[in-house]
């Protein structure tokens, strides 16, 4: 591992470097790897490591629309794609990807297939944290280990396609083989992480869900409609209210804070826009910082996770949560982001010329 600097605290890394994806291989050559799930996460780690050369299959429940993704990505019935319990007993690493109420319901299928020896692989350390809520108790002669990237599996495909990666945390929960820490490592690099951190599995599904229900999804929801709804009020049109709140941080300045920093990108806009972002960051840090405690203690104490089981598991969930992803769609601000978006010029049609 590599020791590097991390805003002054060192931090021990693993790069591609250090173990090049031709050890990874070597490291992985006599493992059959099975992807249980092919949904959120399953696609695009399963299609990383098949074109890095690693013996994938796929465990899918059939007839389903994931069964049929699967084959138009290429996996064939019968031959690398099975149903769930024929690719947890083919496979010595099982990638358990279904999501998190699914794991709890299919848990008992897969803790049948597990020999002595295999490897139970997680993307998300909720199954096993809270193992007194959700019942995975994984059997003590099997190797328990977690790979999460830091994005969706559309987006690890899509960076994957574009020769870069995205980054990812890892742990090692059980060593039963010896192997543990390698077979994680290998599988990091397999499925084109940029570079790897360590954590456990309890630290990854605490910063987890509280950034799923903060910056990354849930406060800056809120954010945006705040601020949408504040110029929306003060006569300010759908389409300069869209413009200020979400189109120019999108398209604008995150890429630039992406490429070199907030620093930076402060350093890159015009004066005024500095000093007003100056004067006010503390104020809404202040402002926030009481909800992100309440968020973070609601975690701990496992009080997501109970929300979660319960909500996921309901018969009705889909409906439900269909309803309330219609609400955030028939909003005005995202008709509006609508509109925006197809007057982006990439999104215009060309113009023939007589």
């Amino acid at each position: 591992m590599a020791t590097l600097n991390f805003g002054g605290v060192d931090e021990q890394v693993v790069t591609r470097d250090e173990f090049p994806l031709v050890k990874a291989q070597e490291t992985l050559q006599d493992e059959t790897i099975a992807i249980i799930g092919y949904g959120v996460q399953g696609p695009g780690q399963a299609l990383n490591l098949k074109d890095n050369g690693f013996n994938v299959i796929v465990g899918q429940r059939h007839p389903s629309k994931s069964w049929d993704k699967a084959v138009a990505d290429g996996f064939v019935p019968g031959e690398t794609l099975f149903s769930i319990e024929e690719a947890v007993e083919r496979g010595t690493i099982i990638q358990y990807l279904l999501s998190d109420a699914a794991q709890i319901a299919v848990w008992p299928t897969i803790k049948a297939g597990l020999s002595t020896g295999k490897c139970l692989y997680f993307s998300h350390g909720f199954g096993i944290t809270y193992r007194e809520r959700t019942g995975i108790v994984p059997p003590q002669d099997v190797d328990v280990i977690l790979v999460a990237p830091k994005g969706s599996g559309t987006s690890l495909r899509r960076l994957f396609l574009e020769g870069r990666g995205l980054n990812s945390s890892f742990a090692v929960d059980q060593d039963a083989t010896g192997k543990a820490w390698n077979r994680a490592v290998a599988l990091g690099i397999g499925i084109g992480s940029g570079y790897l951190f360590e954590t456990t599995f309890k630290n990854e599904v605490f910063s987890d869900l509280t950034g799923e229900r903060g910056s990354l999804m849930g406060a800056i929801q809120g954010l945006f409609a705040a601020q949408y709804d504040c110029l929306r009020k003060r006569g300010h049109s759908p389409s300069e209210a869209f413009n200020e709140t979400v189109e120019e941080l999108t398209q604008s300045l995150m890429p630039l804070v992406a490429e070199n920093g907030m620093d930076w990108m402060y350093a890159n806009c015009s004066t005024t826009a500095q000093r007003g972002a100056l004067d006010w960051w503390k104020k809404f840090r202040n402002a926030v910082a009481p909800v992100f405690d309440e968020l973070y203690d609601s975690v701990a104490k496992g009080e997501e996770a109970q929300l979660s089981i319960d909500s996921n598991s309901q018969p009705d969930y889909r409906e439900k949560l269909d309803a309330e992803l219609k609400e955030l769609h028939d909003s005005e601000m995202w008709q509006a982001g609508r509109t925006v978006r197809g007057l982006r010029p990439e999104n215009q049609p060309e113009k023939v010329e007589s």
